[in-house]
């Protein structure tokens, strides 16, 4: 891997030094960058001089004079120039290992990257930290980290992780709070090995490192037809238990600390709490308080839909379980307006199984198959999907087959929401 530039920021100083798409950052002022952290330190300088490998390979040394602060305006490829840190863990609840072949390349990778974490939000379990890598989180003080602790049972966690280091995380924990580094932990729920008597041992345990935990996800463990360990899906009496233990261990450090992901609530048939709930929303990436983020954006702007439109149009909005229940409110005040019919195809996971509910695992296979079977009303021409359906900055799903791919097939006009916690573009589409 190398530092390669994979966009360039209009009216900065990389565009003003025409620097290209594809070429490589070698060095800055004699060093080399092994990932943003170094490359964002590097840079805070009023005189840089930088090393490129241009895209005919020939090297060009540029010096450059800025403000202290002042960005270059480069994008690169990759958050991380130097290898990757892979997993060396083994969890009975690995996604990766529940997938089939023939999936994009980067479904495979198992990165378990410190670097990433402090600066994607990317989980860790801390259980490939070097000496030297302590040393450099403690010395640039890198937090907060996203946090896999699951359990702080030693013999338990060993066991889900299947790697005896993964026995440390009290010491671990104990690191992080006498360096002061942040952390939001998050738990994996596996019934049958990490919940009830188990997850009260994990909350407790966490009341003693409150000082430096921010936030605590728990999300059910998701099983795909491919898994191989017998392990147990989630049931309407366990999401209900874990609600009450998350309420009951809020109650007890007076904060709300602890969150069960959304779909704990639809499990269990609860309703989604209000948004003081979810604090910041800090781990709304792990499904944790994304339906209130929606639903409560609706509301804001639900006043302002218009009585009618000029012409006649048709949508179906294709999303999962997870999401129907929202979605089907939203449908049904859009319905509402004059000259507007909406309808709600509640989307069936074949690739990967029953088990699995999110949209961000639906194939686009799976999204043509049911479009063209539906048995909803056929006078739709336009199909709204979320933006997590396709890899990030792309128009491809998770089996390479494309959006272009799904329109030629069904014959539908397929529009994507970008921002799914919010009903504002779904409206200006409506309106378009």
């Amino acid at each position: 891997m190398s530092a390669i530039i994979s966009d360039i920021i209009k009216d900065s100083i990389a565009e003003e030094l025409e620097f290209q798409k594809g070429e490589i950052i070698l060095s800055i002022n004699g060093e080399k960058p092994k990932d943003m952290i170094d490359y964002r330190y590097m840079i805070c300088s009023e005189e840089i001089e930088i090393e490129i490998q241009k895209l005919n390979n020939e090297i060009e040394v540029y010096e450059i004079e800025k403000d202290f602060d002042e960005d270059l305006g480069i994008i690169f490829e990759s958050a991380v120039f130097d290898r990757i840190k892979p997993c060396t863990n083994h969890c009975i609840f690995c996604f990766v290992d529940q997938q089939p072949e023939g999936l994009r390349k980067s479904l495979y990778i198992k990165d378990d990257d410190y670097r990433l974490s402090y600066l994607q939000g990317t989980y860790i379990t801390l259980t490939n930290l070097t000496s030297k890598d302590k040393e450099r989180i403690e010395k640039l003080h890198l937090g907060p980290l996203y946090v896999s602790v699951h359990t702080t049972n030693p013999e338990l966690r060993v066991k889900m992780l299947s790697n005896p280091k993964a026995a440390n995380i009290i010491k671990d924990l104990e690191w992080l709070k006498k360096t002061d580094i942040p952390i939001h932990a998050q738990i994996v729920l596996c019934p049958g090995y990490n919940d009830k008597e188990e997850l009260e041992r994990t909350l407790n345990d966490f009341e003693k490192f409150k000082s430096i935990i921010q936030s605590i996800a728990i999300v059910p463990v998701g099983i795909t037809k491919f898994h191989k360990n017998n392990l147990k899906t989630l049931t309407k009496e366990n999401a209900l238990h874990v609600i009450k233990q998350v309420e009951n261990f809020n109650k007890k450090v007076k904060k709300n600390l602890a969150m069960a992901s959304d779909e704990f609530f639809i499990k269990a048939d609860y309703p989604i709490p209000p948004k003081k709930y979810y604090a910041n929303f800090s781990q709304i990436e792990d499904g944790v308080g994304a339906l209130r983020l929606l639903a409560d954006d609706f509301e804001k702007i639900k006043k302002k839909l218009p009585q009618k439109i000029k012409t006649k149009k048709n949508f179906l909005f294709a999303t999962t379980s997870s999401a129907s229940k929202l979605i089907g409110e939203i449908v049904s005040e859009l319905n509402k307006i004059e000259n507007l019919s909406c309808e709600i195809l509640e989307l069936k996971n074949n690739f990967f199984g029953k088990n699995v509910t999110v949209a961000g695992l639906i194939t686009g296979k799976d999204l043509i198959k049911q479009i063209k079977e539906t048995t909803l009303p056929k006078n739709f021409n336009k199909v709204i999907i979320p933006s997590i359906m396709l890899k990030p900055y792309s128009q491809d799903f998770l089996d390479n087959i494309t959006v272009d791919d799904v329109e030629k097939e069904t014959g539908c006009k397929i529009l994507t929401i970008k921002d799914i916690y919010s009903a504002k573009e779904i409206i200006d589409i409506i309106k378009s």
